[in-house]
């Protein structure tokens, strides 16, 4: 009889603040899960934005490479509000999410905010899961917010997590 050993790769990430010069791949991987991904010029208009937090997940030891993953915040009265996330499908389920989101408290904790707000796919199982284990509630929800490729839209849950 034959063994085979199998053995996952242990990856390790490093989160750095988003520069101008990240926005075609942020484009890119947004592409992966929305129906109406933002745009290069998009995401360098958010990057430039004064009031926009932003992390980009890359691999240790890869340079300068495209993000694996990233995220956008938004701080305005006291408040932030996670624009989007993502992560690159081939390095999911290894706490890149938990890490971009765990940056953002981070910040506006330092910031004093007293609270962080998001919106979520009522069908995004992963995302809602992982952000109820980071202390997230749900406080709202808006029918018909998300499109899908097949022409139907599912809601979005409006999510709350107290920072004080």
């Amino acid at each position: 009889m034959m063994r085979f050993a199998f053995w996952q790769v242990a990856r390790e990430y490093a989160l750095q603040g988003l520069e101008a010069d990240d926005a075609g791949a942020l484009s890119l991987l947004h592409r992966e899960d929305f129906v109406r991904p933002w745009s290069e010029d998009e995401f360098a208009t958010m990057i430039a934005d004064r009031t926009v937090i932003g992390f980009a997940a890359r691999q240790t030891g890869h340079g300068r490479e495209p993000p694996v993953g990233f995220i956008l915040a938004r701080r305005a009265a006291g408040e932030g509000e996670i624009l989007t996330v993502a992560v690159s499908r081939a390095h999911r389920r290894q706490g890149i999410g938990w890490q971009l989101m765990d940056a953002v408290l981070r910040q506006l904790h330092a910031e004093r905010a007293e609270a962080l707000f998001l919106e979520v796919d009522e069908t995004n199982t992963a995302a809602i899961a992982l952000y109820k284990r980071l202390g997230f509630a749900t406080v709202g929800r808006r029918p018909n917010y998300y499109p899908s490729a097949s022409g139907t839209a599912s809601a979005a849950l409006v999510m709350r997590r107290d920072l004080r």
